[in-house]
């Protein structure tokens, strides 16, 4: 064996990277190939990779990631000054699960490296990780916010070690070198994928193997074993989102779709006209790939006045999201982690735009940022972990009187206010159909007195006033 390991790990294997299918019309076909492919994998592995055919299936965020030698190719981050670097890789469903990678710390004079579970942002998942104090450390990780669920000695860090990390229901246990870490109840969200990290530190990965636990475990990707981050999307594109724009509010959200492929999106793409992404993830990279709350970032997707896009899936990171130049329409868009704002409207007084279907999670602030004038319509939406569904802007240097309608929308907690607007500029916000789930009050229209000096506005007030704020108390349900 070319890695140098403790005595209590157990012998290593080489695998080629395998996906698990959710297609039953293809299970045979499957079956076939992947007994070619990993002869020594089980029925129920998800996912597995030694890097030997490069690293195209992982999604990058933040830090300097390269296939690289090491007696054979390892996937290594090298940047340690980075705050916080990571690739992602496997389906946002997969709930029940266990992941495991060979991690060997370059540099962990100042930060960590580790393994992540349950991801479902860029900066929310659990990690087990090697870290500066000389200890392997399981983490709950939701932004700033780092919680420890207990953490064990290691005896070289900087020598090649198997972390495990078991994710089922709310308990989360994590391995090293085959022994038993910590285990805990956690309170992330309950699917995710799964991920390499590093904080200001540099390491190295190898060996990752995802395989499912329980009858609860999900292996719904869609990506075929030969899948790669380089597919491609078109106006064209005939593939549809699994969630459709009739889901009500009073039964269960749609199910989040999987992606089709992924796209790594270094420059604004600018659409006009109508673009289906078939279910394609795009994500920022190179100058698009902070995650940074900095208000004047770029968009993924710029859309000209009358501009369509359509069954896309945004990931990790989002970068400023879609910028609305006029009128647009959005229809079946997923945000998987939002960046700054999900998406920007700045049309003048008469644009109209249209949010019909999708979802967003991980606003840590707004998901919808209203800087122009007009209406915007958001319907048949689900949002999770959020702090405000919808904001007019409150400090723009021109204003607007603005209105929001708000449709047959699913709002789960974690969750700031549903929507922001200002009544001195005549704003108005009409609510309907909204469940609330997961909190059992929720302030549903916050009045605010806006400004054009760029000061932080004046909140004045919240709740239903038949004049700004108009919705009844029965349109409002909480779970």
């Amino acid at each position: 064996m070319r890695h140098a390991m403790p005595s209590a790990t157990p012998s290593r294997r080489r695998r080629r990277l395998v996906m698990g299918l959710g297609a039953a019309g293809a299970a045979g076909a499957v079956t076939a190939l992947v007994a070619v492919l990993v002869p020594s994998a089980s029925a129920g592995t998800l996912f597995s990779d030694d890097f030997e055919s490069g690293a195209g299936n992982w999604s990058k965020s933040g830090g300097t990631w390269s296939v690289v030698s090491d007696g054979s190719k390892v996937y290594k981050q090298a940047k340690a000054d980075s705050e916080l670097a990571r690739v992602f890789a496997g389906e946002t469903s997969w709930t029940n699960y266990s992941v495991e990678a060979k991690v060997k710390g370059l540099d962990l004079s100042r930060g960590l490296a580790g393994v992540a579970a349950r991801a479902s942002g860029s900066s929310t998942m659990y990690r087990l990780a090697l870290t500066s104090a000389g200890r392997a450390e399981l983490q709950a990780v939701k932004g700033s916010t780092i919680t420890s669920l207990g953490s064990a000695v290691v005896s070289d860090p900087a020598a090649w070690h198997t972390l495990k990390v078991d994710v089922s229901g709310s308990t989360v246990t994590g391995y090293l070198d085959g022994a038993k870490v910590a285990s805990g109840a956690g309170s992330l969200a309950g699917a995710g994928r799964i991920g390499l990290v590093t904080s200001y530190a540099s390491a190295e990965f190898d060996d990752v193997s995802v395989a499912a636990l329980g009858a609860g475990a999900t292996s719904s990707a869609t990506a075929s074993p030969t899948a790669t981050k380089t597919a491609t999307a078109t106006p064209t594109a005939t593939k549809t989102a699994t969630a459709t724009p009739t889901a009500t509010a009073t039964s269960t959200s749609a199910a989040w779709p999987s992606a089709t492929g992924e796209k790594a999106v270094t420059a604004t793409i600018a659409v006009s006209g109508t673009l289906d992404g078939g279910n394609v993830r795009y994500f920022g990279s190179g100058d698009l790939g902070s995650d940074s709350q900095d208000e004047s970032q770029d968009p993924i997707f710029k859309l000209a006045d009358g501009a369509v896009l359509k069954n896309v899936i945004l990931g990790a990171p989002a970068a400023d999201g879609i910028h609305c130049s006029g009128s647009c329409t959005l229809i079946n868009v997923w945000w998987e982690n939002v960046g700054e704002d999900a998406a920007t409207f700045k049309g003048g007084t008469s644009a109209t735009y249209t949010v019909d279907g999708g979802g967003a999670k991980g606003a840590d602030d707004k998901v919808f940022q209203h800087n122009g004038g007009g209406t915007l319509t958001i319907k048949n939406f689900q949002v999770e972990d959020f702090g405000k569904l919808y904001r007019s802007c409150g400090n723009c240097s021109t204003q607007h009187k603005r209105a929001v309608v708000v449709q047959n929308v699913v709002a789960t907690a974690p969750a700031g206010s549903l929507v922001g607007i200002n009544t001195n500029y005549g704003d108005t916000a009409t609510i309907s159909k909204v469940t609330v789930v997961g909190k059992k009050s929720l302030d549903i229209c916050v009045k605010f007195t806006g400004n054009s000096s760029g000061k932080e506005p004046t909140k004045i007030g919240t709740g239903a006033d038949g004049v700004n704020c108009l919705y009844n108390e029965s349109d409002i349900t909480f779970k």
